[in-house]
């Protein structure tokens, strides 16, 4: 197997906090070893044929050796050789039925078809979204209220017994035009501290000494509002980029290790974009283009993946991050500026994490794009059917405003997601507490009235 060594920028916040009871280092702790990337990819490939195979005969009770070959040769089956076997990712089989279009016929055939969670939110919510903001000229819409408990439950014994541990829960961002009113509502300890609300990544920092045979349990409560926005846009309205202005030249660069205009990628851009030069029209162009040829799949970690947009031009899928980090960089070889954004997606019904994108328009300013979320299945206008490419839902949390930030304070070791924030992150004196170590847990209220 190829050594892969992942390379990340390392930001520095013009604030941070330090945690005065341990010392850090100055090592990247989002730089991972080959070492940590082969354990990892040993944690997230974790089926045999077997057990693949046992998956998908619930579609296909006939299923060959044969079958599973082309699956796994047109990137429909997930695996990877590790020490001489055959390893699948450990929701290989269920990706099948959403990457493959003829296994997906089969299944949507015996299981039939059914909205997600969002999707049954947003289509009574988008239609509601603009009809409030063409009435009222705005591009935001009434916001949500959101009660939310989040715990991070690190196992007993990962640790040894009198050794602090170190813990960063996502905390929501409060320098957001669309999240407002944030207020801590409780923590589990009476010592914390809150990343200043500039950091990129915006964590709630504690510390506890582990107990023999006890869990440690780290817990706060927040509440908040979050506002749709939606801009109803023409070519018309968009005016020529400055392009040199710090925010174009920033935002349109490239950044390691997953904004790169590889061949790759610059080959797609011709295949999508072709000479199109109006900005609205080629974000339209990447934003349907993506929806259309890559389909959502669970995905392996990030920190396992040398660069992330050419996984999904490889593999033909990807998760909300994936597809994000794809068009975001196929906007910023064409000039229009872009940038990440992510927390959780807050749905009733539908929690889950969520990455999402911004770009940005001259005249207009900042607009959130929803690769993932692309063109709902039960749009039945151009508006409905577009929504994601030029706005977004009032069912978020925005925890980060870039990718691969540092955290406050510094984490000492490497990061369990190199990439993203949002589960949060463990460490203790002599390494990194890993997924496999801790679990986590959002708990979402939605009061009837607003704070």
């Amino acid at each position: 197997m190829k050594a892969y060594l992942i390379l990340a920028t390392w930001l520095i916040l013009a604030t941070s906090c330090q945690s005065p009871s341990v010392s850090v280092t100055k090592t990247d702790p989002t730089v991972i070893s080959e070492t940590e990337r082969m354990n990892r990819i040993h944690i997230d490939f974790n089926k045999d044929r077997a057990a693949v195979t046992d998956y998908i005969k619930a579609y296909y009770p006939e299923v060959t050796d044969s079958m599973l070959d082309t699956w796994e040769k047109e990137k429909s089956l997930e695996v990877m050789e590790i020490d001489g076997e055959k390893w699948y990712f450990t929701n290989a089989g269920p990706n099948l039925f959403r990457i493959n279009k003829e296994a997906q016929a089969v299944k949507e055939a015996k299981d039939g078809v059914s909205l997600s969670g969002s999707e049954q939110v947003n289509m009574k919510h988008l239609p509601e979204v603009m009809n409030e903001l063409r009435s009222s000229g705005t591009t935001q819409s009434t916001p949500v209220g959101m009660e939310v408990t989040y715990t991070l439950t690190v196992k007993a014994n990962v640790v040894p017994d009198g050794e602090i541990i170190r813990c960063w829960l996502p905390y929501p961002r409060e320098d957001n035009r669309r999240q407002k009113n944030v207020a801590l509502l409780a923590v589990s300890d009476s010592e914390y501290t809150i990343a200043p609300k500039n950091a990129l990544h915006r964590t709630l920092y504690m510390e506890k000494k582990a107990v023999k045979d006890q869990q440690a349990v780290f817990s706060f409560s927040f509440r908040y509002t979050s506002a749709a926005e939606w801009f109803n846009l023409t070519d018309e309205m968009i005016q020529p980029y400055d392009t040199s202005s710090a925010l174009y030249k920033e935002f349109t660069a490239e950044r390691n290790t997953h904004v790169l205009f590889t061949p790759a990628i610059r080959e797609l851009s011709r295949q999508v974009v072709g000479n199109e030069t109006r900005p609205l029209q080629m974000v339209r162009k990447i934003f349907t283009y993506i929806n259309n040829n890559y389909p959502w799949a669970s995905a392996r970690e990030y920190s396992t993946v040398p660069n992330i947009p050419e996984y999904v031009i490889e593999n033909k899928h990807g998760d909300c991050g994936m597809v994000s980090l794809l068009f975001i960089t196929l906007c910023r070889l064409n000039g229009i500026p872009a940038k990440w954004q992510s927390g959780f997606m807050m749905h009733p019904g539908d929690v889950n994490l969520h990455d999402w994108a911004e770009i940005y328009f001259k005249g207009i300013g900042w607009v959130p794009v929803d690769q993932s979320f692309g063109i709902p299945t039960f749009a039945s206008s151009d508006n409905t059917r577009y929504f994601f490419s030029n706005g977004i839902d009032a069912y978020r949390l925005i925890v980060n405003d870039d990718f691969s930030a540092p955290l406050v304070p510094a984490k000492q070791f490497t990061r369990s997601e190199t990439v993203d924030f949002q589960r949060g992150e463990v460490e203790w004196r002599k390494g990194n507490l890993y997924f496999d170590q801790w679990k986590w847990k959002i708990d979402v209220k939605y009061p009837t009235k607003l704070f």
